[in-house]
Parts: structure tokens; C-alpha cells; sequence
């Protein structure tokens, strides 16, 4: 492989980010990360060629400036690399300002909205028939109470815009198990003058999730399969601990899927399998890389960000084997997460050390990369005595007065 081309990696927050600069640097490759925080894991690791500053409240058009500053100073048409939905997003409307500096997989930037949209997304699949779980957007407080009158709780409530939701209500998946919590997160959290509320049915079954590559015919060129063991939060929330195992049923839905609306670039798509009918119906599609990427890694260490390096590279993609039975754990996500199941009654002492069996790799701790580890532990403090500090708040203050709790550790990235 020649590894001269430079990477650029949009927005390093999260440990898929760190999964980049570790992936792709151990093949000599110069990867560089850009974001609004000096202190991200993945600026601290060895194999960051170096870091680039965004003002925190860059508009677009100043963003766009910096990011070709950027790829001038280093050169050699850099790859650009988004890891979140807003990231994906602002790269494909901006694609053609960007192409002249960049390479990167051109999608059309109204696709790319329509499968970060979880609702518009929905419908896209059941278009291209694919199963998906029942779901309403409900455009007025009327429309839920309409839905509370035939709904069967628990429901699923996720944000079509994650950034808003976020903001409005702190998370932007929740799982409600009465009517007057629906209410009130409804009136809460959805931004009246334009609905950002999905309400879902709860699908009991397991978690199955697709990460993989597609070239710009729209053929597969990496795809792995595998489950999730254990998410954090644990209801709603992201991988904490993974096994790649092979699902072809979700291998050939995601490919038909993707060329059926002509999908190119790297993808990672979730799916729960519905005990009731016996059906893989999809629950989210991110247009981007996933932050559980390094758990898809094949027995030739092929992974999605390689491979996507390789095609943009005009450099072959050698056909890869899943790498069965392979987990990978992000290790502060999973503490909480078993901590919550044992005092759910979920999960005891001796199966939970059975979990790690077959654990190859983990999202932070690496011996030959220390430094993200100690820096998502020291963020890991910080957030706990926050999370402390809170706790003695709300003890002390009056029931008048409502001081809302901090849970620890930092809100999970999208996945």
C-alpha cells in the first residue's frame, strides 16, 4: 500500500475518530485531525501527524475557508474524513467547493440528509423494501395524544435532527414506557415550528449492525456483520461491547439496499431483528463512518477507513474474510454499562468476566498508544465529580428549584 496521501479527520471527538488515526497512521499513512478542541483523545495519539483549530462558533462559509487553508498546507489533495452526521452533511453540500481541495466520495447531499433523517430515512427503505419499524413524526401535541389512544408501550423515541434534539432534551434516544412521559418529553423536547420527534414502536430482539464501503458503482467492496453484546446507555445507546459475527440476511438487505439508491463511500447501518416476524428491520443509517468501526475489522486487517483510503487512492481493495467471533469494547462505556445491568439483575459477576472472551481490541487503551487512554480517563474523573457535585446540588436545594442531574460519564456519540 502506498501510504503518501494525507487524511484529514473532520470533527475527532469520539473514539471512532482515535479508530482513524490508529487504523490508518500504523500504515505510515499521515493523518491529521481538525476540531474545535485542542484536547480530543484522538489529537493526543502518536499517530496524529498533527491538529488544526476550528473556532467553536465558525459559520459555514468560515469553516469551509479553514478547511481549504488546510488541505493547501499539507498538500497532495488530502482524503477528508467526516465522523458525525452534521460533518456528513456540511461535506456533501459543500463537495463542490471542497473536490478542487479534497477527496472524498461524492454522495448526493439530499441523500445524505434523507438517511441522517431518521424519519425521511424510514421511508426511503420501505421504498426500496426494506423492513423498518412502525413509526409516526407527530406534527402537534393532538397527533401524540391521537397516538397514546392505540399505542403500545414501551415506544421508542428518537430525534430526526440530533443536533436540536440534543440540545432541547439532552439525548436524542429515549425509551418511554407511559403515556404522560411521552407527553412530557414531547413537550420538552420537539421544536414546534419544525417536528424533530420520531415515536417508534419498541421492537423486542437483538441489535445487528452492518459497517462496510461501497465504490462509486455502488459495489460492495468491504462489508462485515456483527451484534452488539452489551450498549451504553444500555436501552438506546451505542456499542460498548461487540462480536462480529456473520449475518447474511443483513449482508444482502444492506447491499441491495445501498445500490437500489445508488449509495457510494462508507456506511454504517443498524438493524434489530424483530422476534415476532422473523425480519431485520433497519433503525438507523449513518452516511458516514461509525464509531464502532475497528469492531468490522477482517482477517486481513482490512477495515472500513482502509478501505476507503484504498479506493479514493486508486489502490486495489483485496477481498475480505469477517473476522468471526472478534469483540471490541470502548472500556468506560462498557463499565457503566455493566454496572447498570448488574443493578438491573441483568448480569452477574461471573458472566459478565465471560463477556470478554474473544476481546481483541479496545477503543482507547492501545501499548503502543497510551496517551487517549489516560486523557478519556482524566475526562472520565472530571465528568464524575461533575456528576457528584450535581448529586449534593439537588440534595441541598429545595424541591422549587430544579437542578438537573449530570449523568456520567460524557453523552454517548451517535454510533
Amino acid at each position: 500500500m502506498n501510504p503518501a496521501t494525507p487524511v484529514v479527520v473532520l470533527q475527532s471527538g469520539h473514539h471512532g475518530a482515535l479508530g482513524i488515526v490508529r487504523s490508518l497512521g500504523r500504515l505510515g499513512v499521515p493523518v491529521y485531525c481538525v476540531d474545535t478542541d485542542w484536547w480530543e483523545p484522538a489529537s493526543s495519539s502518536r499517530y496524529c501527524r498533527g491538529r488544526f483549530l476550528l473556532k467553536p462558533d465558525s459559520d459555514p462559509a468560515e469553516t469551509l475557508a479553514r478547511l481549504l487553508e488546510i488541505a493547501h498546507q499539507l498538500g497532495g489533495r488530502p482524503i477528508l474524513i467526516p465522523t458525525t452526521d452534521e460533518g456528513a452533511i456540511w461535506a456533501a453540500e459543500h463537495a463542490a467547493a471542497l473536490e478542487s481541495a479534497y477527496n472524498f466520495p461524492r454522495v448526493d447531499a439530499s441523500l445524505v440528509r434523507i438517511l441522517c433523517d431518521k424519519g425521511r430515512m424510514q421511508e426511503l427503505a420501505r421504498q426500496s423494501g426494506v423492513p423498518t419499524a412502525q413509526a409516526m413524526i407527530p406534527g402537534s401535541k393532538t397527533d401524540v395524544e391521537r397516538f397514546i389512544e392505540t399505542a403500545v408501550f414501551p415506544v421508542m423515541v428518537k430525534a430526526t435532527d440530533a443536533g436540536r434534539m440534543r440540545r432541547r432534551a439532552g439525548g436524542t434516544k429515549f425509551v418511554i414506557h407511559t403515556p404522560r412521559e411521552l407527553l412530557d418529553l414531547y413537550a420538552k423536547a420537539d421544536d414546534h415550528q419544525a417536528p424533530s420527534l420520531l415515536i417508534q414502536e419498541f421492537i423486542p430482539g437483538d441489535d445487528w449492525m452492518f459497517d462496510g464501503y461501497f465504490d462509486r458503482g455502488s459495489q460492495c467492496l468491504l462489508g462485515v456483520t456483527g451484534k452488539k453484546i452489551r450498549r451504553f446507555p444500555v436501552d438506546t445507546g451505542v456499542t460498548s461491547l461487540g462480536v462480529c459475527l456473520d449475518n447474511r440476511a443483513v449482508q444482502e438487505t444492506t447491499r441491495k439496499f445501498m445500490k437500489s439508491i445508488g449509495y457510494q463511500g462508507i456506511l454504517d447501518i443498524g438493524y434489530r431483528y424483530d422476534r415476532r416476524d422473523g425480519q431485520y428491520k433497519v433503525l438507523d443509517v449513518n452516511p458516514r463512518i461509525g464509531c464502532t468501526f475497528r469492531l468490522f475489522t477482517a482477517t486481513n486487517g482490512m477495515d472500513a477507513a482502509r478501505a476507503l483510503y484504498l479506493d479514493m487512492t486508486g489502490q486495489p481493495v483485496a477481498a475480505s474474510s469477517a473476522a468471526e467471533g472478534r469483540k471490541w469494547l470502548v472500556e468506560d462505556f462498557d463499565l457503566f454499562s455493566a454496572i447498570r445491568s448488574y443493578r438491573d439483575g441483568n448480569l452477574n459477576v461471573r458472566d459478565w468476566a465471560r463477556s470478554f472472551r474473544g476481546v481483541e481490541e479496545a477503543a482507547c487503551f492501545a501499548l503502543d498508544d497510551p496517551l487517549p487512554f489516560l486523557m478519556m480517563g482524566v475526562s472520565d474523573c472530571c465528568d464524575f465529580y461533575g456528576w457528584l457535585r450535581s448529586q449534593r446540588a439537588i440534595r441541598h436545594t429545595p424541591a422549587s428549584q430544579e437542578i438537573p442531574p449530570q449523568l456520567s460519564p460524557s453523552p454517548a456519540p451517535e454510533e
